[in-house]
């Protein structure tokens, strides 16, 4: 099956493009690794005026969706720009009180939601499936906490009432935290299990989508490079082992784009196979932005591993990506669930 955007999907990821292109992101992703967070929250109140956070809610609650394949061209664009802040979070948030809210569990979608959709509110998530770390849990109004019941399910939904010491990570837009313990239980119970699975579906999509983005702005950035660089007298882009290597890593990423968009036809049908169409896309999508980024420092030398040069941004970002939301082992473990 062929999968092809439209015109107006399109139009919308090419808005983005320019919209996040003129807003020197580098620099926000740096400020925001010190914990100056008023660049980053611009580009934020870009994206919610663009309507990118109404694609994951319902219209019942301020959403225009779900729509997950207008979520995966704004996330490929989050990924390209290398857009901080916890984006996937917020979108596993709101698909998490939305599927509460279909349950019968109101209270918190209806409080939540549409703020959320409206860019006036920022969240984030810890989950067993994320890991115990809150992404930019400094930045974010509300910390939302996964805990999981006596029988390993998730069974309770808290509002935690802080969070502990902010640590870097790999990647300088990703700065992570502990929830503080306490706070308020907003929900419990079987749905909130299912709400949690479906949270992580969306988490891991949005992941996914991130990395394919990721993955060609270091792709675009290394054939940039190997057009300007000099060596022997000859442009590097010329040698046909560069060349070999830029192929290989275009091919990987083309492959995942549609895994990624089959993922999104799955999840707007409800499919029973959602789950490993999902991972499927996450294993090749990050895999293939981890290749991109090996043939990136390969072909830059020793200048790609200056964290003053731009191209490191891309790179932490790749190896993060991998890990969250499901490590590679994991997606390949649940995409085998598409051969039985």
């Amino acid at each position: 099956m062929r999968f092809a955007l439209d015109d107006g999907q399109t139009a919308f990821g090419r808005s983005l493009d320019r919209m996040f292109a003129a807003a020197d992101t580098p620099s926000a992703v740096r400020a925001w690794a010190r914990g100056e967070h008023g660049p980053g929250l611009a580009l934020w109140r870009r994206a919610a005026d663009a309507g990118v956070f109404t694609l994951a809610a319902p219209g019942g609650l301020g959403g225009a969706g779900p729509l997950p394949v207008e979520v995966g061209v704004a996330f490929v664009e989050f990924g390209r720009h290398c857009v901080p802040g916890p984006l996937v979070e917020t979108v596993a948030v709101t698909a998490l009180l939305s599927r509460l809210a279909e349950a019968g569990e109101a209270a918190p979608a209806k409080e939540w939601v549409p703020k959320l959709c409206a860019g006036r509110a920022r969240v984030t998530l810890a989950a067993p499936a994320g890991g115990p770390y809150a992404l930019d849990a400094d930045a974010a109004d509300a910390v939302f906490v996964v805990k999981s019941g006596k029988d390993g399910a998730a069974a309770e939904l808290w509002l935690a009432p802080g969070h502990g010491p902010v640590l870097s990570s790999v990647d300088l837009a990703r700065r992570l935290a502990l929830p503080a313990a306490g706070g308020e239980r907003l929900a419990a119970g079987p749905a909130v299990g299912s709400a949690a699975a479906y949270a992580r579906l969306w988490a891991a999509y949005a992941t996914a989508a991130q990395a394919l983005g990721v993955g060609h702005a270091l792709l675009d950035r290394t054939v940039a490079h190997a057009r300007r660089r000099v060596q022997f007298g000859t442009v590097i882009g010329s040698f046909q082992a560069v060349k070999h290597r830029l192929a290989d890593a275009l091919i990987g990423l083309e492959f995942a784009r549609p895994l990624l968009y089959g993922a999104a036809v799955a999840l707007a049908a409800g499919s029973p196979d959602a789950r490993a169409e999902v991972a499927a896309a996450k294993a090749a999508a990050c895999d293939a932005a981890y290749a991109a980024a090996r043939t990136a420092l390969q072909v830059h030398g020793a200048i790609g591993y200056t964290s003053e040069y731009e191209l490191s941004l891309w790179l932490g970002k790749a190896r993060a990506l991998r890990q969250a939301w499901g490590s590679p082992e994991e997606c390949r473990r649940d995409a085998l669930e598409l051969l039985h």
